[in-house]
């Protein structure tokens, strides 16, 4: 799973959002280091309502413009909780790998 996607699926767990909600979201979980272009997230959106992971929820006009919201379904919430847990795990590994590095275990 892309950074991007981990993300974007991260940013519809509490709540459905539309695209540039979903923007403003991965920007803020990600303390400002990833921003999503536009064209970049509905590449996401798209492969991941592909893959059933994410859903259309609904679709409103506001100040003349059609905003369309995402949801997580709950295979999306499978996927990302199985890849939180991978990507936690080579954290794990990587900071344990590390720490006998400095300790001199490693050469």
């Amino acid at each position: 799973m892309t950074e991007p996607a981990f993300l974007v699926l991260t940013a519809l767990v509490d709540e459905p959002r539309h695209g540039y909600g979903i923007v403003q979201e991965v920007e803020r979980l990600s303390e400002g280091r990833v921003r999503l272009r536009i064209g970049t997230l509905y590449g996401v959106l798209d492969r991941l309502a592909a893959d059933a992971l994410v859903e259309r929820d609904r679709e409103e006009v506001w100040q003349g413009r059609l905003r369309r919201y995402y949801r997580l379904t709950d295979e999306g919430a499978r996927a990302l909780e199985e890849e939180a847990v991978r990507l936690a795990d080579n954290a794990r590994r990587a900071v344990e790998l590390l720490r006998l590095r400095q300790a001199g275990g490693l050469a």
